[in-house]
C-alpha cells in the first residue's frame, strides 16, 4: 500500500496541511512537531510523490575515510562501477561526503527523506561511525562496503571474501615453503580490519601452520605506519609479512630496505586490493586482487534488488592473487 499524506495526518490526528509542512521543512510549526511528522512518516514508510516520479529516480553514495577522485585513488574504480551500472538504468546518482559532525547533525532516514533520495551506497565509513548505529532500524534501502548490520532486511553488505583471499594466501606461501609468517593490517575498528584477522587466524589453522602472536602487529592505512611496525615483527624473524593493503605492503618493503633487508630475497611480502602502487613499487607487489568495478557493480545490483524488495543479505565477490616480484620460494 502506499502511504499519502493524508494517512501520516490521520495517524497523528492533525491536518494535512500541517504534515505537508512538516515533510517540506516549513518554518511556521514547531521543531517538535515537524520530528514527530518525520518520524511518523519514515515508520510508516512514506515515499514523497518526487521520489515515485521516475523522473526524480535519486540514489546517493556517501562516503567518508576514502579517496576517490583520482584514477590511482583505491574508491575511484568503485564509484565508477556502481554509477555506470546506475544511470543505464536512468537513476540520478550524487555523491555526498560525509564528516562525524554531520552524521551527528543529520538522522539518516529524515535525510534521505529530505532530499528525496530512493536508496544509499555507503564507502569507507568504520564500525563506530553514528550512521551505522541508525542502519540497525532504518527502513531505507543502503547497502555498505564491508560492513555488515544485522537483521535489517534493508540494509545489505558488498565486499571480497576475505577468508578464501588468506585461503589462498597462505597456501601460496606455504607451497613456497614459508611456515612463519607475520600478519600487519588496519587497527581492529572496521569489519574488514576484523574480518582479515580472522581470516589470517583459519587459513594459517586449515593450512597447519602456527602463529605467532609476536609476528602480528596493526597500524593504519598508510606508508608511514609500516616504518614504526614492521621493525617489531622483523626482530621475530619472519620469512614472510601478509599486509591488510598494498599501501601497507608498500611501506612494509619500505621499512625492509632502510633496515637492510631485501625483498624477496630475504621476506616473501603480500598485499591486498592490487592497487596502481603494487606495479610501482620496487619489486612489484604479490597481492590479492579486490575488482573494485565489479564491487561497485554489485552494490548497485543489491541495493536495487532491496528497492525492489529482494532483501539481499551479503554479496561477496572471489578474491583473485596476482603474484609478482616481492615473493620468493625459500631457498
Amino acid at each position: 500500500m502506499v502511504v499519502k499524506i493524508k494517512d501520516i495526518a490521520e495517524k497523528l490526528n492533525i491536518s494535512v496541511g500541517t504534515v505537508s509542512k512538516g515533510l517540506n521543512g516549513a518554518s511556521d510549526i514547531s521543531y517538535e512537531l515537524t520530528q514527530l511528522i518525520l518520524d511518523t512518516a519514515i515508520e510508516m514508510g512514506y515515499k514523497p510523490k518526487k521520489m515515485l516520479n521516475e523522473d526524480n529516480k535519486k540514489l546517493c553514495i556517501f562516503i567518508t575515510n576514502m579517496e576517490y577522485k583520482s584514477k590511482n585513488d583505491f574508491g575511484y574504480d568503485i564509484i565508477l562501477g556502481f554509477k555506470r551500472h546506475a544511470i543505464r538504468d536512468n537513476w540520478k546518482v550524487f555523491i555526498e561526503e560525509v564528516t562525524p559532525d554531520f552524521q551527528k547533525e543529520n538522522d539518516y532516514d529524515k535525510y534521505m527523506l529530505s532530499k528525496g533520495y530512493n536508496g544509499a551506497f555507503f564507502v569507507g565509513f568504520a564500525l563506530n561511525d553514528l550512521w551505522l548505529k541508525n542502519l540497525q532500524k532504518t527502513k531505507t534501502p543502503t547497502v555498505l562496503l564491508d560492513n555488515y548490520i544485522s537483521r535489517n532486511f534493508n540494509v545489505g553488505y558488498v565486499g571480497t571474501d576475505n577468508i578464501e583471499a588468506f585461503d589462498i594466501s597462505i597456501e601460496y606461501l606455504k607451497k613456497l615453503g614459508h611456515s612463519k609468517i607475520g600478519f600487519f593490517s588496519a587497527f581492529l575498528d572496521s569489519m574488514v580490519a576484523n574480518e582479515r584477522y580472522e581470516a589470517f587466524f583459519k587459513a594459517m589453522s586449515s593450512h597447519n601452520l602456527p602463529v605467532n602472536e609476536n609476528l602480528i602487529s596493526f597500524g593504519y592505512y598508510t606508508i608511514d605506519s609500516a616504518k614504526y611496525t614492521i621493525p617489531k615483527i622483523l626482530k621475530h624473524n619472519p620469512t614472510a609479512i601478509l599486509c591488510g593493503s598494498d599501501v601497507m605492503a608498500y611501506g612494509a618493503i619500505k621499512a625492509c630496505e632502510e633496515l637492510g633487508i631485501k625483498v624477496p630475497n630475504d621476506i616473501s611480502i603480500i598485499g591486498f586490493d592490487d592497487i596502481d602502487i603494487c606495479k610501482k613499487s620496487n619489486p612489484k607487489i604479490t597481492t590479492i586482487k579486490q575488482n573494485r568495478l565489479e564491487i561497485g557493480k554489485c552494490a548497485y545490483i543489491s541495493l536495487e534488488g532491496i528497492m525492489r524488495n529482494v532483501f539481499i543479505n551479503k554479496t561477496t565477490l572471489r578474491p583473485n592473487l596476482v603474484k609478482r616480484e616481492s615473493t620468493k620460494k625459500i631457498n
